[in-house]
């Protein structure tokens, strides 16, 4: 049976202004972190990573992110470190890799009071054979000390998500899934080498219901080439026909000369900025007419969800995997490219499949670059998370809770007056608020506190 969410009339265009346009072509950080990971700086050895992993306090819980980089297909809008295989045994090679590197990490960790988040993203988790991905959730379980009510997340991919492998992954204690599935236009889909239809993620999400699964996500994408906001609407009520507790609407980020296949994309196939608006708005529209809440950028919760209770209590936070409501301070990579934190600073694994392999085998943590933090640093990165959390924030306050002076970034608010009068914020003292019409627009302010903008744009992601 083929279902049609098709809209009863087209989708109306939002009104604009000319201004908030420019600011949405900018290229900003999505920040994630504060720094990010541009300012990260190659290292030679794991010492510093050491050092500061004995620094954890056994009062402190942990996270845990582990990269998968495989995927069975490429997919062409793709922005991951991820590579495609063909056959298993590279794949196994990486696995046993892999087990090897959580046992230094473990080795390396001082007692803690055990991991409350584990968190497998890649590439795709169930690249993995579902037996070595059951055995990978034990391992890293025991090693971290995986806490009783710990939530266990993997992003997967719906279109290649076999029951086997769904019934090993909630049996191993998955309790939450986010499916990519950006888009349900056959169209689309097409542009972009990745072919789902609604009846097979439909026929997943049953699965993983009867299954057990407690919690579900759904990634859509708007900017992709074909898209409009007819098709982007279309899409957003039929991932809402399947009840997700959340959803995150990304837009499509194009840098071929960053990612080669990207160039696979026409660019006469992608919106300008007033379209990728539109079709923003339309996914916007339809998830809010469904009852879900927005939570600040980019996401939308169900009302019951902890996330969106973590939002209503200015609890929510800003990691390297998007909102959460993740409180801990420590995050462990596990995986090539993985990105960690610890109290003093961040690190981040060789990307490199090969170089990350041979310090492992080596017996070294396979860190390959890392970033010390200043005092200044996490006041700054406070302000930035909660203005993305929050779409308001009191410097001041924040200033004086890090230990300093309430004007300690009174220089920041020449930038913030230059967008105030576009209506993107607004200045009461030293708080500012980002009005809900221009949300879309938040990173335009958080990068008014950004001392490190600076370096290659092309780097950065369209603000919209």
């Amino acid at each position: 049976m083929v279902h049609s969410f098709k809209a009863a009339s087209a989708v109306p265009g939002a009104i604009v202004p000319p201004t908030w346009l420019a600011q949405a072509g900018r290229t900003l950080p999505r920040y994630t972190s504060y720094p990010t990971a541009l300012a990260f700086m190659p290292t030679d050895d794991d010492v510093e990573a050491r050092e500061w992993l004995r620094r954890i306090r056994p009062d402190q819980t942990l996270s845990v992110y582990t990269h998968v980089p495989f995927c069975k297909r490429l997919c062409w809008y793709c922005g991951c470190h991820t590579s495609v295989f063909h056959e298993y045994d590279r794949v196994r090679t990486f696995f046993e890799t892999l087990k090897r590197e959580i046992e230094l990490w473990g080795a390396a960790t001082p007692p803690h009071a055990g991991t409350q988040h584990l968190h497998f993203g890649g590439g795709s988790p169930n690249a993995l054979a579902p037996a070595d991905f059951a055995e990978l959730v034990a391992v890293l379980a025991r090693t971290f000390h995986l806490r009783p009510d710990a939530e266990v997340a993997a992003e997967l991919d719906p279109g290649l998500l076999t029951h086997e492998f769904i019934d090993a992954a909630i049996a191993a204690g998955v309790t939450r899934v986010s499916l990519g599935v950006q888009t349900f236009d056959a169209e689309v889909q097409q542009k972009v080498n990745r072919i789902q239809p609604f009846e097979q993620v439909a026929a997943v999400v049953a699965r993983l219901r009867a299954a057990g699964l407690g919690a579900l996500n759904f990634d859509l994408m708007y900017g992709l080439p074909g898209q409009t906001p007819e098709n982007v609407a279309d899409s957003t009520r039929a991932a809402i026909s399947l009840n997700p507790d959340r959803v995150a609407v990304f837009g499509y980020a194009h840098v071929p000369w960053m990612k080669k296949h990207q160039v696979m994309i026409r660019d006469e196939d992608l919106a300008d900025a007033q379209g990728r608006w539109d079709q923003a708005e339309a996914a916007d529209g339809e998830l809010v007419a469904a009852g879900y809440v927005r939570i600040g950028l980019d996401h939308y919760a169900r009302p019951e969800d902890p996330l969106a209770a973590a939002a209503a209590a200015g609890r929510l936070r800003r990691n390297f995997q998007g909102y959460t409501d993740d409180p801990a301070a420590v995050l462990i990579p596990v995986g090539p490219s993985s990105i960690g934190r610890f109290g003093p600073g961040f690190v981040q694994n060789a990307t490199a499949t090969d170089a990350w392999g041979r310090a492992v085998e080596a017996g070294h943590l396979p860190v390959a670059r890392r970033l010390p933090v200043t005092a200044e640093d996490e006041l700054r990165a406070a302000v930035i998370e909660r203005v993305m959390c929050d779409l308001r924030v009191d410097v001041g306050a924040v200033c004086l809770d890090r230990g300093f002076a309430p004007d300690a970034l009174d220089s920041c608010f020449a930038g913030v007056a230059e967008l105030e009068p576009l209506g993107l914020c607004r200045v009461d003292e030293r708080t500012v608020t980002v009005p809900a019409e221009a949300a879309r627009l938040v990173r335009t302010v958080a990068a008014c506190f950004d001392a490190q903008l600076s370096g290659p744009a092309r780097r950065h992601a369209q603000a919209v």
